[in-house]
Parts: C-alpha cells; sequence; structure tokens
C-alpha cells in the first residue's frame, strides 16, 4: 500500500491473476472503475480526492494481458463481467456501482447486462458503441489515428497486428508531450488544452505500466471492441446513465447517442463544452449518481 492505495493480486479462472488496486474509503461504497484503452489499472489522483470526499471505495484493474493481469488471447468485452464477479467476491462485495471510462465503457455495459445480481447502477462515460450496430454512423467525426487504426484492423489484419506493435513500441516508453503528439489528430481543441500536466502525465504513467508486459493485452483489448460483445444491450434493467461531450474525437458523440436510444430507461448527459478527456472531470457528478442508488 502506498499513499493509500492498495494493490492486490487476485486469483482467476484458468490459472490467471487479476491486479487490482483500490483507494479512497477502505469502508466506503464500492464503485468499481473500467478505465479506457491502453488500460490500467491506475486511478487518478481526482477521482481518488472525491471516492475520500465522499466514502467510497474506488477499485480498478488491469484487463487480461495489461500490468499485473495475466494475457487471456481472445478474451470478449462479456468475459470482463466473469473477471469483475471474481474480483467482487475476492473483495468481499456482493453489490457494487461501476462507471466505464472510453475503451471501458463497453465492459461497464457488461455488468449491466451479465451482473444485474451485483451492479447497483452503471454509468458509461464517453463509451465506444459496438461496432457494426445498426443506424450507427461509426467514424463520423472520429480523428484520423483511431479511424485508420480499426479500418485497418479489418482490412489487413496482418499489417495492423504489425503496426500494434510498433504503435506499443512507442507508447510504452513515450514523454507526456510525445505522446500528445501522437495523439494530435484524435485531440479536438479543449482535449489538446487538457493534454498537460497532472492528466498528461497521468496517461503516459499508466501507459507505460499497462502496456510493460507486452502488446498481447492492448491487441486483445482493441478486437474485443471490434467482434461482438458477448451480451446483448437489449438485457440490461439496471439503471444506466451515459455521459458524453460534442468535442470528442477519439469516440464521436453518436456512440453514446446510439447507447442511450437502445438501452432501455438509460439516461443521457450529453456536453456540448466537453471532449474525450475533459469529460472525466465529470467525476463528481458520475459518483453522486451512482451513489443513490447503494
Amino acid at each position: 500500500m502506498s499513499n493509500g492505495i492498495e494493490t492486490r493480486t487476485i486469483s482467476a479462472a484458468r490459472g490467471r491473476e487479476l491486479c487490482v488496486e483500490i483507494a479512497g474509503d477502505p469502508h466506503g461504497k464500492p464503485i468499481l472503475v473500467h478505465t479506457g484503452s491502453p488500460n490500467s489499472r491506475h486511478l487518478y489522483g481526482e477521482w481518488i480526492a472525491d471516492a475520500e470526499d465522499k466514502g467510497i471505495r474506488l477499485i480498478s484493474y488491469d484487463r487480461p494481458g495489461y500490468g499485473g493481469s495475466t494475457v487471456r488471447p481472445g478474451h470478449t468485452v462479456a468475459s470482463g463481467a466473469e473477471d469483475v464477479r471474481t474480483i467482487a467476491e475476492a473483495l468481499g462485495h456482493d453489490r457494487l456501482g461501476f462507471w466505464g471510462w472510453s475503451g471501458g465503457g463497453p465492459y461497464a455495459l457488461a455488468c449491466a447486462a451479465l451482473l444485474p445480481d451485483v451492479a447497483v447502477a452503471v454509468a458509461a462515460v464517453a463509451s465506444l458503441a459496438p461496432y457494426g450496430a445498426e443506424g450507427l454512423d461509426y467514424f463520423a467525426g472520429m480523428g484520423e489515428l483511431n479511424a485508420e487504426d480499426i479500418r485497418l484492423f479489418f482490412s489487413d489484419p496482418e499489417e495492423s497486428r504489425r503496426m500494434h506493435h510498433q504503435a506499443w513500441e512507442e507508447a510504452r516508453a513515450a514523454t507526456p508531450e510525445q505522446l500528445a503528439e501522437v495523439m494530435k489528430s484524435v485531440l479536438s481543441p479543449v482535449d489538446a488544452e487538457a493534454m498537460t500536466g497532472a492528466v498528461a502525465q497521468w496517461l503516459a504513467d499508466r501507459a507505460h505500466d499497462g502496456l510493460a508486459a507486452g502488446d498481447q493485452g492492448w491487441w486483445d483489448d482493441g478486437a474485443s471492441h471490434l467482434t461482438g460483445w458477448g451480451f446483448d444491450l437489449e438485457d440490461i434493467r439496471v439503471p444506466v446513465k451515459i455521459w458524453h461531450g460534442r468535442q470528442d474525437r477519439m469516440v464521436p458523440v453518436q456512440h453514446s447517442e446510439w447507447l442511450a436510444a437502445n438501452v432501455l430507461g438509460a439516461e443521457a448527459e450529453i456536453t456540448d463544452s466537453d471532449g474525450h478527456l475533459t469529460v472525466i472531470g465529470r467525476v463528481g457528478e458520475i459518483h453522486d449518481w451512482l451513489l443513490q442508488y447503494f
């Protein structure tokens, strides 16, 4: 444990291990965060401070193949819910709130669909929608870096894997300034302004730690978003709220608009001023919304 942050390794199915980070109030209401891609268990400092203020036990984990979690080639978004149940049981929690940001959004929605006995409520923040969903223009407004990577995944899988390895080599050692330069095409003006200081350092640090074990986890994570998620959004019956900003070029706002229209009873908070990075500054609102369901 360091500065009130605890790291714990939990045994999972098939002889795997899951590396978990726990912060905030150790006796508080448990909320599990699914962070974005490339993934890392590391929680942002402002999220932890809000959890401490509000009596929240904030939990996150490395998805398979990232950081300290065992690789699980070919895993699906749905299989992430199995890992979450394992974590909840190991930590002694019957009920949790969930929120997922960006590439973590689908994993939070999997908890809503597949763990209705565990999830009190779920927030999806700047989340991806399913690839190929009817009525969704997946790429409109998406920055060049992300759009080209996704198109290559389908058009030339071998070249996509090669380029992915190259991106991994760059990202695992990038400085915050280098990361901002690589991400330039997906940063709207508000996000470019946010990609400095503590936010930029946190993104660089989580990339370094998350990608240290190799590139397979990042590859599998991306593939899980673009292939079948393994569950039906129509099955969701727990409370869901969706946050997104119209200035988002990493995951354009129509992804959340589509989710809001296709998840029964979902609320949506779409802001004109936020981008992909600035929307995570709304964590206080997200936590307040989740806490009302405990």
